[in-house]
């Protein structure tokens, strides 16, 4: 573990620890100050890996599995595939897409291991999720094919399927900011994960991204 990662371990376990009973009150209760240090100089940590791309006044996506989520604290930590953790404070709009929960916003759909999307923007060394979308079995729908077209004026994706057929997904404004930037200059020949929704009738894409 390198001193990034023996850092934000300490500080969680801080704040684990601060998660104790309060006296006389039988209940569990979490420490304002264990809080704000916690959040603070783990968002710092974490910030320094990843900053919005110059010139784009949006979000960055990031993908990774969920470690914990502290709701008192309105905070999640995401782990990325290599390793790294991001500890991500809940906006007051965030919006949460995709889970075995129907309502809108639930976050009782993001649990330890589940796979998501964040979409996020840094400020002052502190990542704030605007968006959440499960990319689990759970979660939003999948389908890739091979890229015809990316159009983020238009906000929209074509891909084509191994059957000859052409389908068009229409991008959200956060998904045709900051996903698959590594798709826009790749050849016809790459094939990319679409994960999406079907929203009146319409094939919603939340995020894309290269196929491996």
């Amino acid at each position: 573990m390198n001193r990034d990662g023996e850092a934000l371990a300490g500080m969680r376990a801080g704040i684990e620890v601060d998660m104790g009973t309060e006296r006389g009150s039988g209940g569990p209760w979490l420490s304002a100050t264990g809080v704000l240090m916690f959040a603070f100089a783990a968002a710092a940590l974490s910030a320094q890996d990843k900053v919005p791309m110059p010139g784009v006044s949006g979000t960055v996506a990031l993908q990774g599995t969920v470690e914990k989520e502290y709701a008192a604290a309105n905070t999640v930590i995401v782990k990325t595939i290599d390793g790294v953790e991001h500890v991500f404070h809940f906006t007051k709009g965030l919006v949460v897409h995709g889970g075995p929960t129907s309502a809108l916003n639930s976050l009782d759909n993001l649990h330890e291991g589940t796979m998501v999307v964040v979409h996020y923007t840094v400020q002052a060394g502190v990542e704030s999720a605007q968006e959440i979308d499960r990319i689990d079995a759970e979660g939003l729908k999948e389908t890739e094919g091979r890229v015809v077209r990316v159009d983020r004026g238009k906000k929209q994706i074509s891909i084509r399927f191994p059957n000859g057929k052409t389908e068009t997904f229409q991008l959200t404004d956060r998904a045709a900011v900051d996903a698959g930037r590594d798709v826009d200059n790749a050849s016809q020949d790459v094939n990319v994960i679409v994960y999406y929704s079907d929203e009146s009738g319409r094939k919603i894409a939340h995020f894309f991204k290269k196929k491996s």
